[in-house]
């Protein structure tokens, strides 16, 4: 939770925004620059998309298969229907690999994204894969509440995600698994992330995914341009969403999530975990100048959080879908106020109230400050003895996996290709929806954090009582 620092020198840079101050300096983005990358996106990848798209024609329920959108397509009779062959789930990765000699364009892009840049060393992404797992818990919980739920304060982005239909209630909860998968896949090892691992072919699914929402809307807005406003939202899944993107799973978590958790990183972690995200950033076609160096990043982070983080009523229903998808849900089943505490904890209770979320009483406080002790008995435990550091990571690699990916709580066994599932249409629109009915079984996680503050509270208590004795006896003598 964000508590301002009362000594902290404040100067005619000071800025402060959500419960976060900062100075802005140099390396903060101006106005102008921010305008420019609105407008600017990856056109390699969208180029390629058109190709691939004519080898490898999408289903008719993934993409129009003419430019005219007014057309509909042909009615199938039942004879037509019972003769055709199901169609495979398209993999772009592979598509892309199987064909790209035969295109200059695809050339291009296949030759970028196994090309290392100069400024990759290889052992400090190897070191910045191992922060993520070192602080697992309070990285995922900054992801969730913070990155994902808090980043729908950004009323702009909120717009392109809004017409995705991919963060109503029903379909959240698996999006959230998706997007997992992806950090999981990109942070399992370094082979998964050098070309031809599971995470760098998971990188350039997802550029590719990006290049087909963004070429939808702009399609159906250039037929209804009252559908995305282009000239003040910009293009959809532009530079600037895409730096804030990897500003979120970056920055964002080292210098909010993580202290207000009580976790406070390494320098050499800091620039580690920064670097791993800069090369992520580089395989999505994102421009990775503003992770350079951490003190970039942060400076892009609080840019971003500064111009851009504006709740609109559009950004209210996508942060509490996110709340009621993941409520009373196995295998933890968190209540809802554990969720709404997490969510305020981590953004401040400015932008909670303007995403709408419910306040909630002094029992789940209570219980979030135990979830914080026990992060830092965990996390800082374990880091200070070396085997047990390298026993940790390789154990949550097993267990975020297991849990996220192979449990039937998450996505079965099934990894996503990333396809594109959430197709924007004229009328999808993603409406607030409705809390959940589940009965509610006992959650593990906040009896956990219980115990945890009634252990803090007892240690605090016995060591006042001994302090007092040890006093007592001294003054005594002196006496």
């Amino acid at each position: 939770m964000a508590i301002p620092n009362p000594f902290r020198r404040r100067t005619e840079n000071t800025k402060r925004c959500w419960g976060y101050q900062f100075e802005w300096t140099a390396d903060h983005l101006t106005i102008d620059e921010a305008e420019s990358l609105k407008h600017s996106y990856d056109v390699l990848g969208e180029e390629c998309l058109d190709i691939l798209n004519t080898i490898s024609p999408p289903e008719n329920g993934a993409l129009p298969r003419s430019n005219s959108l007014d057309v509909p397509p042909p009615i199938e009779t039942d004879a037509e229907k019972k003769e055709a062959l199901p169609m495979p789930q398209r993999d772009l990765y592979i598509l892309l690999q199987g064909h790209y000699t035969e295109d200059p364009k695809l050339s291009q892009l296949w030759e970028e994204v196994n090309t290392t840049p100069d400024w990759v060393n290889w052992a400090q992404i190897e070191r910045g894969q191992d922060v993520f797992y070192r602080y697992g818990g309070p990285a995922l919980t900054g992801l969730t509440y913070q990155s994902l739920l808090g980043g729908m304060g950004a009323a702009r982005v909120v717009e392109t995600l809004a017409r995705t239909g991919g963060f109503s209630t029903k379909v959240a909860r698996r999006r959230l698994f998706e997007t997992t998968q992806h950090i999981l896949q990109c942070t399992k090892s370094l082979d998964s992330i050098k070309p031809g691992g599971a995470g760098h072919q998971s990188s350039i699914r997802v550029r590719l995914l990006h290049a087909a929402v963004r070429r939808r809307i702009t399609t159906l807005s250039s037929q209804r341009p009252s559908y995305f406003n282009l000239e003040e939202w910009g293009i959809p899944i532009n530079d600037l969403d895409q730096i804030a993107t990897i500003g979120t799973f970056c920055a964002t978590l080292i210098w909010i999530s993580f202290p207000r958790q009580g976790i406070f990183l390494r320098s050499q972690e800091k620039s580690d975990y920064v670097a791993l995200w800069r090369y992520i950033g580089y395989l999505l076609g994102t421009p990775t100048d503003h992770f350079s160096t951490p003190a970039k990043a942060k400076a892009v982070m609080e840019s971003l959080l500064y111009r851009e983080v504006n709740p609109s009523e559009m950004s209210k229903i996508l942060a509490n879908n996110i709340i009621r998808s993941l409520e009373k849900q196995p295998p933890t089943y968190v209540s809802p106020d554990m969720l709404v505490a997490s969510a305020r904890w981590l953004n401040g209770n400015d932008l909670g109230d303007k995403l709408g979320l419910p306040r909630v009483g002094i029992y789940y406080w209570a219980l979030m400050t135990g979830q914080c002790l026990f992060f830092m008995a965990l996390c800082y435990g374990y880091r200070s003895v070396d085997w047990l550091d390298r026993k940790h990571i390789a154990s949550l690699k097993r267990i975020f996996y297991a849990v996220i990916v192979e449990s039937k709580y998450g996505l079965a066994g099934t990894e996503t290709v990333f396809d594109f599932k959430y197709v924007p249409e004229f009328e999808t629109v993603t409406d607030m929806g409705t809390p959940s009915e589940l009965k509610l079984s006992a959650s593990s996680v906040e009896m956990r954090n219980l115990k945890t503050l009634g252990i803090f509270v007892g240690v605090i208590g016995l060591g006042s009582w001994v302090g007092v004795k040890i006093a007592s006896g001294i003054w005594n003598r002196i006496w």
